[in-house]
């Protein structure tokens, strides 16, 4: 459950991104509480990406500032954000397929014995306790990841943010390619990380996978924030009209009941 007594865990403030004079990210307000899963929605091009990729260090804003704990914070690089505890899950994973879990988990922070060598057997020990805490059937520590499912790669990505004690975690499509069982996966494991009061943005294109998964939801259009609402108390198509009409769900009524808007994709997804 979101904790909203005190002040976000991370707001990012008024952010605006350029490139080449066109304007990604324009005067953009977001923010996200602990234990809380925020969806950042819209077509491609409407500017999410742009926007948490100042987050996760990847980019740097024009303008705006980033706001952690209430405190003003300095995100320059993707070392800042490490420093902060904020963590990013790429829709790829980055994930090396032909080492196993553990070796994942600790890729590039290895644990070093008092003898100089990687110490594989402390590295496989903690491996199995955070995943013990996150997915209790995960088995597969021997096997490379690509031998795993998609559902256990999202684990063995997840237990690497964690471990390494995010508070902000940023995540693309998690469910993106996933069966149902593999799904609620997924789900399970988000619903455990906002018990430990760890706040998630999630990246998502797929309007059913944020009713399901979010608690508020950000929608974007053409580099500007439509609005953000609680996902409770709203519809999927309400959302949908935020994407395509770019417009709050109190204002879409007369747009809806005149002309066709413009058709959602197929899926629900935008």
């Amino acid at each position: 459950m979101a904790d909203r007594t005190g002040p976000p865990l991370v707001e990012m403030r008024d952010v605006s991104v350029s490139f080449g004079g066109v304007k990604a990210v324009d005067h953009v307000t977001v923010d996200l509480y602990p234990g809380e899963v925020v969806g950042l929605l819209g077509h491609n091009g409407a500017g999410k990406s742009t926007l948490i990729k100042c987050l996760s260090g990847a980019y740097r804003m024009d303008s705006g500032e980033i706001l952690i704990d209430g405190e003003k914070v300095e995100v320059n690089n993707p070392r800042d954000a490490r420093r902060h505890n904020i963590e990013t899950i790429y829709q790829t994973l980055a994930l090396a397929d032909n080492l196993d879990a553990a070796s994942n988990l600790f890729l590039g922070r290895e644990l070093i014995s008092p003898l100089g060598f990687v110490d594989d057997a402390r590295m496989e020990a903690e491996t199995r306790k955070i995943m013990g805490r996150l997915n209790s059937n995960f088995k597969n520590f021997k096997d490379p990841v690509k031998a795993l499912s998609g559902g256990q790669r999202q684990s063995v990505a997840i237990a690497r943010a964690v471990y390494f004690n995010a508070r902000i975690l940023i995540m693309d499509e998690p469910t993106a390619a996933l069966g149902p069982q593999e799904t609620r996966m997924v789900a399970e494991l988000i619903n455990q990380l906002k018990e430990q009061g760890i706040g998630i943005f999630l990246i998502e294109h797929d309007v059913h996978s944020v009713m399901d998964l979010c608690d508020r939801a950000s929608v974007m259009k053409n580099g500007k924030l439509v609005g953000t609402v609680n996902v409770n108390e709203v519809t999927d198509e309400d959302i949908l009209g935020m994407i395509i009409l770019g417009k709050q769900p109190g204002e879409q009524n007369g747009e809806q009941n005149g002309a066709a808007p413009e058709p959602a994709p197929s899926g629900a997804e935008a």
